[in-house]
């Protein structure tokens, strides 16, 4: 069936959307707190309101606790959609370029680092292109790896499949699959099948750059069980 599905791919054909997919029993209730807001953007609704590179949100979202930006591309670091979130009590985690964007106080990192923030660990992980020249290798353009509730989750940001990936441990990865600027559906498959976690969310497409198809062919060719979330 793979290989049929393959072949479908390679000729151009166009394929239906795939349903949703059963994940393991003991990470659903976590998949379930994951709102895909759109492009790399996401919340993330545990015992603090996680967000991970808003941008461009809806004006009812709620305040939050924690904030996480991978590199300073407009897309990823949106100071006005930051502002937005943002109150007294906040904390931000970002490169070092993206602090003077953002203004007030921001926790910088950069790639190797560790950190742990009201009781969540964060690795900060490398992401960059292999073969284009949008995100090169630089300690300031980042994944992450948090830990919440027991569960870890990766977001890589905006990258390539790189090597690293190989030594990536998580529950739930977040991946960008639309190419361009990114790795391709078919590039994120040779990643989940690196990293192994127990279930993966496609990223990065429908705006700016890429489309439905690309997280649907992304799921159709994962080795792991997919969820393709709808935009919030």
């Amino acid at each position: 069936m793979l290989s049929v599905l393959l072949w479908l791919a390679g000729c151009g054909a166009t394929a239906t959307p795939v349903p949703p997919v059963a994940v393991p029993q003991e990470v659903e209730p976590m998949v379930e707190r994951i709102h895909w807001l759109g492009h790399d953007a996401f919340r993330l609704d545990a015992d603090k309101v996680i967000y991970i590179d808003p941008f461009q949100l809806a004006a009812d979202e709620p305040p939050a606790d924690l904030i996480l930006i991978t590199h300073e591309h407009y897309d990823h670091c949106s100071p006005d959609d930051v502002a937005r979130i943002r109150r007294a009590q906040t904390v931000v985690v970002a490169p070092a370029p993206c602090a003077s964007k953002l203004g007030g106080t921001v926790r910088t990192v950069k790639e190797g680092d560790t950190l742990e923030v009201a009781g969540i660990a964060i690795e900060v992980v490398p992401a960059y292109n292999v073969n284009k020249r949008f995100h090169p290798r630089s300690p300031d353009n980042v994944g992450y790896i948090i830990t919440v509730q027991g569960m870890r989750i990766y977001h890589a940001g905006d990258t390539d499949f790189i090597p690293e990936m190989s030594d990536f441990r998580c529950d739930i990865a977040l991946l960008p699959v639309s190419g361009t600027y990114v790795m391709t559906a078919d590039e994120a498959a040779q990643a989940v099948a690196a990293i192994r976690p127990q279930v993966a969310i496609p990223m990065h497409y429908g705006a700016i750059v890429g489309s439905e198809d690309d997280a649907d062919k992304f799921a159709r060719l994962s080795t792991v069980p997919v969820r393709v979330l709808k935009k919030e």
